[in-house]
């Protein structure tokens, strides 16, 4: 078990909130290649980045007969282009516009002959700027980056724990460049009501095809207008009755009527005794909740968490 220290770095959100907001926009050019080249995924599933030792990654990209993929290096502080015949070029993280990054990018494939096109304009933030167009965003501290980034390390470690408890389908724990959040998702295997829609600058039919189905999603988002701080959160769509009552751990969860969600501190889990255990029971109770009043089939649907090397007992 982690006991916290370096491996749960402090994140101050004013501080980091600039870096936020320019990365953000960043991950959005990096993620919108992965989306142009790729087939439609359920619940867009072939859009995320995921992480790795060193950053994100988007994983291996078809480009005809060859493939590529783009990694953000948040200890060289670079973003790495490679293709499957040897071919790279990176390209420097650093206090730059949103629109000198894109073109610098887009320059580089290129070069590498996998040239993308993407949709200039992006998706799920209020007045959005075009990627060739953005001045605007153009701040980048490398401390705050790599902050960021070994505190992603440690989530995606606890949430992949929490998800080998699940027998039913779910998502790969997946960081969504759209929202800026690392989430996974359990579902029910029941279809849901069509979703109303109304993401800022998300086509409904997406958020549509995302929640066909019942589900009980968790994930960790650095902060933002909505909530200027940290936090884990919890959600079930459709939210059954008494949801956002139920009682669920730590002390520090509460319900959000503004986000319709459970959030969990940050810091209530970077700063506990025992980490993981903090946030494994959030994320476990708050599924609980949304499972046991949802009536869905936790007998056949939940098991003990995996272990290393162990196979998981057949009864």
């Amino acid at each position: 078990m982690s006991t916290g220290g370096d491996a749960w770095p402090e994140l101050p959100y004013e501080s980091g909130k600039a870096t936020y907001e320019t990365l953000h926009l960043w991950t959005q050019i990096v993620g919108k290649i992965r989306l142009a080249q790729s087939p439609w995924w359920n619940h867009s599933w072939h859009v995320p980045l995921y992480l790795t030792p060193r950053g994100l990654t988007t994983s291996s990209i078809p480009h005809g007969a060859r493939f590529f993929d783009l990694e953000f290096d948040f200890l060289e502080h670079r973003l790495h282009i490679r293709t499957s015949d040897g071919g790279s070029r990176s390209v420097a993280l650093e206090p730059r516009s949103v629109a000198s990054f894109y073109a610098d990018v887009m320059d580089k494939l290129e070069e590498l002959t996998v040239p993308v096109s993407i949709h200039e304009m992006p998706n799920e933030v209020e007045s959005p700027i075009r990627f060739g167009e953005d001045a605007v965003h153009a701040a980048y501290d490398a401390d705050i980056a790599e902050r960021l980034w070994r505190a992603l390390l440690q989530i995606d470690r606890v949430f992949k724990q929490f998800q080998s408890g699940f027998l039913g389908k779910s998502s790969p724990v997946h960081f969504f460049w759209g929202s800026f959040d690392i989430a996974v998702t359990r579902f029910s295997g029941r279809e849901a009501p069509p979703h109303p829609g109304g993401v800022p600058n998300l086509p409904d039919q997406v958020a549509q095809e995302a929640y066909s189905h019942e589900v009980s999603s968790a994930g960790f988002w650095p902060g933002g207008e909505a909530h200027p701080e940290p936090v884990f959160y919890s959600y079930a769509y459709p939210a059954p009755d008494g949801f956002a009552q139920a009682s669920v751990q730590p002390d520090a969860a509460s319900w959000h009527d503004g986000l319709s969600e459970f959030v969990l501190p940050y810091e209530a889990v970077r700063s506990a005794s025992a980490p993981d255990d903090v946030l494994l029971a959030f994320l476990q109770s708050t599924y609980e909740a949304a499972a046991d009043l949802g009536s869905w089939d936790r007998a056949a649907l939940d098991c003990e968490q995996g272990q290393p090397g162990v196979p998981r007992p057949i009864a």
